[in-house]
């Protein structure tokens, strides 16, 4: 996944790629109670958050870590929450949390907190291999710590 990025002092890129951060920043630390009120906060539209926030990381938050979250789409059949835990845990991680929505014309949405200190391989490694079970789409990083 890290291969996919480049790091690009943010003097040369416009401006509004730090402005989708404060707005990411505030909707974290809770002080903007919904993205609206964040991009009003910080004088960007909408489809400007939206289209940015999950292509915008801070080196901070990319560098090996304690902690991982990543964010799935899972079809809803059985056995596939299943066979990713059992993922997870044979890359070493130890699952922290699980946030799962209902199901939504056959995906639901999947987020996973994970310890993964004693993983010996990269997260990235990991992502691939959770991206690469059957009926998993979209598996990201979300943020490391």
């Amino acid at each position: 996944m890290l291969e996919n990025y480049l790091i690009v002092h943010k003097s040369i890129l416009p401006e509004y790629f730090e402005t989708v951060l404060k707005a990411k920043h505030l909707l974290e630390e809770g002080k903007a109670k919904n993205v609206m009120q964040a991009t009003k906060m910080v004088g960007i539209s909408r489809s400007t958050y939206y289209k940015y926030k999950d292509y915008i990381l801070e080196p901070i938050r990319i560098s090996d870590g304690r902690k991982a979250v990543i964010s799935m789409l899972l079809s809803h059949e059985t056995g596939i929450l299943s066979h990713v835990l059992s993922v997870i845990s044979q890359a070493g991680a130890s699952i922290l949390t699980i946030t799962q929505s209902l199901p939504v014309h056959g995906n639901a949405s999947v987020t996973i907190t994970l310890d993964i200190s004693a993983m010996p391989a990269a997260i990235t490694s990991l992502l691939k291999d959770i991206d690469d079970c059957q009926g998993v789409e979209n598996a990201k990083l979300i943020a490391i710590d």
